[in-house]
């Protein structure tokens, strides 16, 4: 930090919404606009993403394999590799039988145990979208039971495979990349 900068506390830094409209409503996204009034005492528009909130799995087996999927994702035209995961079915559901059921629908794998490894804002600046982050273990396999338009294929891939494509670049997945290198850091 230069002399020059100013330290700011949160409350000095916070925006007061004006006004908020909704700008599209779609089947889980919701765009706003509102108009702010600055620390400084000017005002903003500021365009954002209401989102549901997701979960997102990675799922240790005994031999340190994790369970990974392709995917398609239409937005960046691409066949992703990434964990498991998938969005709250409500504000309210309890992330962890979210995470429960997403990878038991997506992997036909259910977990003996599921830890709660914490929360992130995947993309704070645009949208209030959280992302709940577990850990699965002790697993059994199964059928899975994916939504009717879900494609996807799963492997399991030594997680030190997976953390090392990451680091490669190989894996652009932003919340594969936080899960797999929170899980590598715990090991």
């Amino acid at each position: 930090m230069k002399k020059t900068d100013k330290l700011f506390t949160e409350s000095s830094l916070r925006e007061e919404t004006v006004s908020s409209r909704e700008a599209y409503s779609g089947s889980f996204l919701h765009v706003y606009h509102d108009e702010v009034s600055l620390p400084n005492g000017g005002g903003a528009s500021r365009e954002y993403i209401r989102h549901v909130g997701a979960v997102c799995i990675v799922a240790l087996d005994e031999q340190g394999r994790i369970a990974m999927e392709r995917q398609y994702r239409y937005p960046v035209g691409e066949t992703v590799y990434e964990i498991p995961a998938g969005k709250l079915d409500s504000k309210q559901e309890d992330p962890l039988l979210a995470a429960q059921r997403e990878l038991r629908e997506e992997t036909g794998i259910t977990a003996g145990r599921m830890e709660n490894l914490g929360e992130f804002y995947p993309t704070c600046a645009y949208s209030d979208e959280v992302i709940h982050i577990f850990l699965a273990r002790d697993l059994s396999y199964g059928e899975r039971s994916t939504d009717e338009d879900e494609f996807l294929s799963v492997e399991m891939v030594p997680l030190a495979e997976v953390k090392d494509m990451i680091m490669r670049g190989e894996i652009p997945d932003g919340k594969t990349q936080a899960a797999v290198l929170r899980v590598w850091l715990m090991q």
